[in-house]
């Protein structure tokens, strides 16, 4: 199969052939239809992720349809047309068992603990309990516009959150994540306000839901803007970016027993980052983390994008090939792409 691959962290990424997967008995093997370009795949490359083994094909926010079913595979048949969330639970552990797929014990990722997305095939364990069937009506680039981003900012907006109608809701980056959030609050009538460094990503924000804008280069003080707007603070603040200085703003900016919720990965030199605890504990805040989303989650997802409540479509800022998304992947932390990039493959 035709496939993006790299040997070594930080090395060239480049196109090879590699062999054809094959499913074992839980599995499934799908033919990628599309498959978002993420900068969590830049911080795999970069080696950030202890969870990768070289030589690795990257690639996780996938859609396409099965070509290939294993003997345990009983209610998905080949050219089903499915997409998957990026962190895929056994379905027999502690956390499973609880419905928290997205936390279990011996999880697999494609594009991570495993070959991923960027490829004609890939190969998808624990099938049967994490596939999700795609809408008829959804094309295979929409689908992976989904991928980690729309789910990240869904069940970290609406289930860690628990953001309601009315409420401020600051999101600290303009990127996938950010912007999924963005559009997510303002259908539910919350009230979003976008902080980014990008004049640019700011008006597309505003364009799909920001009620207000702040451009962090211009602003001295983030957090005391948001809460000059706000009139006090935000009660939901989601770090959509994850660095020190937007994790800090994102806590300085809520209100009292506000929630800040940590969606943007802390890698790098952005790791463990230092935690204004002291407003932490006189605010009575509440601090957050979020990972991705169950696959018994989706059908709520999908059925406001059925009805048109939310439109995930209009976050595609381009459509590259497999190539150019060689090129581009060792590119993604120089934040020049507005919206969520995916690869249509050949």
């Amino acid at each position: 199969m035709k496939a993006a691959y790299y040997e070594y962290f930080k090395g060239p990424v480049t196109i090879a052939r590699l062999p054809d997967p094959t499913p074992a008995a839980n599995e499934v093997i799908i033919q990628v239809k599309a498959t978002g370009l993420c900068r969590s795949d830049w911080h795999g490359w970069q080696g950030h992720d202890c969870d990768i083994h070289l030589p690795h094909v990257p690639g996780h926010e996938l859609a396409g349809t099965i070509v290939a079913t294993g003997s345990e595979i009983r209610q998905w048949k080949k050219d089903d047309r499915v997409t998957v969330p990026f962190c895929i639970g056994c379905g027999t552990c502690v956390q499973c068992t609880n419905g928290q797929q997205q936390i279990c014990d011996n999880y697999y990722q494609p594009g991570f603990t495993g070959w991923g997305s960027f490829a004609k095939f890939v190969r998808i364990p624990y099938a049967a309990e994490n596939l999700v069937r795609l809408p008829d009506a959804m094309d295979f680039v929409t689908a992976a516009v989904l991928g980690c981003r729309f789910i990240t900012a869904w069940r970290g907006v609406i289930t860690q959150g628990a953001l309601k109608a009315g409420d401020f809701i600051a999101i600290h980056g303009c990127g996938g994540v950010g912007l999924s959030a963005i559009m997510i609050a303002a259908a539910m009538g919350a009230v979003p306000i976008a902080i980014d460094i990008d004049e640019t990503k700011l008006a597309f924000a505003k364009s799909i839901g920001a009620a207000f804008t702040i451009n962090a280069r211009d602003t001295v003080a983030v957090s005391e803007g948001i809460i000059d707007i706000t009139k006090g603070g935000a009660t939901v603040s989601v770090d959509a970016l994850g660095s020190r200085e937007t994790c800090t703003n994102s806590i300085r900016c809520l209100r009292k027993q506000g929630k800040h919720i940590q969606l943007g990965l802390m890698a790098g030199t952005e790791a463990n980052p230092p935690v204004p605890m002291g407003e932490v504990i006189a605010k009575e805040l509440q601090l957050i983390g979020s990972h991705g989303m169950q696959a018994h989650q989706y059908p709520a997802m999908l059925e406001w994008i059925s009805s048109g409540k939310i439109h995930p479509e209009k976050l595609l800022g381009k459509i590259i090939t497999l190539e150019e998304g060689c090129r581009e992947l060792t590119d993604l932390n120089s934040f020049r792409n507005i919206g969520v990039t995916v690869i249509r493959m050949d």
